[in-house]
């Protein structure tokens, strides 16, 4: 089993196990249940997560540099003791996204921006109300929850709602990061496209050009061809042409 493998086998499980946990997260925040069915699914989200990540680092080839380059994979399962950072895992659904955004440029960056930005929206909601209710701050309902979270992945930022926690703070600047890093994102890649369209068009513009200076050269070489064959039909026999 290589490890290339073993990622292709288990990309959509790990993106169901993602899509349950938010499920049980999302329930867990929203209802406030007194009972531990939600912790349980949790839980077992969480050892899918620390299985597939023991998993990479035992394929992984070099093992090492693998590490240091996943320490965000890391933090996904380290990180269960900190209610708000568990969403960290949903990550895993936003690189499915990318992948089976389609083969269509505007298709890929549409479909990506949107779901990335709803996704962030909502956990970002969830996570500062999980941080935040029951404290003396002024995010108290879900409904405020997610109009801070809008306000500042859009970095516009009224000031009308805020955490006061220092995991309500942690959650937002993440959001800030997240805002700022997925505008730049898709800024760069409407660029490209744009760019990409340009060299498109240029390259039709070059190929009917060079098909019409292909057709006149030779119709050209056919009239000269034609006119050599009338010079020559009109001189008489035994001259020649100068």
């Amino acid at each position: 089993m290589t490890q290339a493998r073993w990622q292709k086998l288990t990309e959509w499980p790990l993106a169901i196990a993602a899509v349950v946990f938010l499920a049980a997260y999302s329930y867990e925040v929203i209802a406030e249940p007194r009972g531990s069915s939600a912790e349980v699914i949790i839980a077992a989200t969480w050892v899918v997560f620390v299985a597939d990540y023991v998993v990479n680092l035992v394929l992984a080839k070099p093992r090492w540099r693998w590490f240091y380059t996943h320490l965000l994979d890391l933090a996904i399962v380290v990180l269960p003791m900190l209610r708000p950072l568990r969403l960290l895992r949903l990550v895993t659904l936003l690189a499915i996204l990318n992948r089976t955004a389609g083969a269509a440029f505007r298709g890929r960056v549409i479909i990506y921006a949107a779901g990335a930005s709803t996704l962030l929206v909502f956990v970002a909601g969830l996570a500062v109300l999980d941080a935040e209710r029951g404290g003396d701050g002024s995010i108290q309902t879900l409904g405020q929850a997610l109009w801070w979270a809008f306000v500042t992945i859009t970095t516009v930022g009224y000031g009308d709602y805020f955490p006061v926690t220092y995991t309500g703070q942690l959650v937002a600047v993440g959001v800030m990061i997240g805002g700022i890093a997925l505008i730049g994102v898709v800024t760069a890649t409407l660029a490209s496209w744009i760019v990409e369209r340009v060299e498109q068009r240029e390259a039709v513009s070059e190929a009917i050009t060079s098909a019409h200076i292909e057709a006149l050269t030779t119709e050209i070489a056919s009239l000269r061809q034609l006119m050599e064959g009338k010079v020559g039909e009109t001189l008489p026999d035994g001259a020649s042409s100068k």
